[in-house]
């Protein structure tokens, strides 16, 4: 694998080791700064959410930080490393150098320090707005994403390896937007900017175990994959329709209004179009390793919209 020099520094750079806790020192900011930039947020842009008082809005800004953080903190113990301590402790039925399960240990760490600081994050400026957290359940998510897994008896791990390769390698627009957004709590913006620093190492180390991993399946192993990636795509970028539902009932809106809002606020060739913008780097990386060189493979991933016809 060629993911060594990432993590060649991670001692003296790596988030856990170097950064400080972020806090929220200003308190005029909790007051005059957004909570999470507003054209990352589909229904905060619908008309009706658009016409009402800033405090509404405010207050509907703040669950859907509320939702992320909260969702990044389970996801990243659930999901990334519930398959990546498989290949740190070498039980995810792959040859590998002691480097590179090294390098898995590291990744643990991170990602838990990750679910930490969001949760953290979410404390703190629940504490100092005043806006109290709407609860979410991550076991729907978790789930619903653990399902593609149910037709296929006996691969869990391989698909559980799939879905952190997919999760690792995605470049989202919340990754890439808020650490220059000034119009945002300097403390969101400093805490995504550690997580954007770690996540290029993890981005590194998943791109490259995945050409590792491609490289060692049989052939049939080989189609289960090409037929299940699409699907793990699609599941993990779907939008967190049913939080914002429920902050919108919460805020005042009846269930038609709130219906209406998340409908046309989250339209499938939006949503789409977003999954596809996000998961670029993803599947060019798929197409590099042979995945849709494989018979129906390229035809799936056309059909899922995730590649032009």
């Amino acid at each position: 694998m060629t993911d060594f020099k990432a993590f060649d520094a991670w001692y003296e750079k790596a988030g856990v080791r170097a950064t400080p806790r972020r806090v929220l020192a200003d308190d005029d900011e909790i007051l005059t700064k957004d909570f999470f930039p507003q054209h990352l947020v589909p229904h905060l842009l619908h008309p009706e959410v658009a016409a009402q008082e800033d405090p509404l809005q405010r207050y509907l800004s703040a669950q859907h930080l509320y939702q992320w953080l909260v969702f990044t903190s389970h996801f990243e113990v659930a999901v990334v490393c519930r398959a990546t301590q498989q290949i740190a402790q070498n039980q995810c039925g792959l040859e590998l150098p002691n480097s590179v399960r090294l390098n898995a240990f590291k990744i643990c760490a991170d990602e838990s320090y990750h679910s930490l600081y969001s949760l953290d994050v979410a404390d703190q400026v629940e504490m100092r707005s005043g806006i109290k957290a709407l609860g979410y359940d991550f076991r729907q998510f978790l789930t619903n994403l653990d399902a593609i897994g149910d037709g296929f008896p006996g691969y869990e791990m391989l698909i559980q390896l799939l879905q952190v390769v997919v999760f690792e390698t995605l470049i989202t627009s919340i990754l890439a937007d808020i650490p220059a957004d000034r119009n945002v709590l300097t403390l969101v913006r400093d805490t995504v900017r550690d997580h954007v620093v770690d996540e290029g190492r993890h981005h590194a180390y998943f791109s490259s175990f995945f050409k590792h991993l491609w490289g060692q399946l049989p052939i049939s192993e080989r189609t289960l994959v090409a037929r299940v990636l699409p699907d793990v795509v699609l599941r993990s970028l779907q939008p967190a329709t049913r939080p914002a539902h429920a902050a919108l009932l919460q805020a005042g809106f009846s269930e038609d209004r709130a219906n209406n809002v998340i409908a046309e606020s989250y339209d499938s060739e939006s949503v789409l179009a977003g999954i596809r913008f996000a998961s670029a780097k993803t599947v060019a990386l798929f197409e590099n390793c042979g995945v849709m060189d494989l018979p129906g493979a390229r035809e799936a991933f056309v059909t899922a919209g995730l590649l032009s016809a």
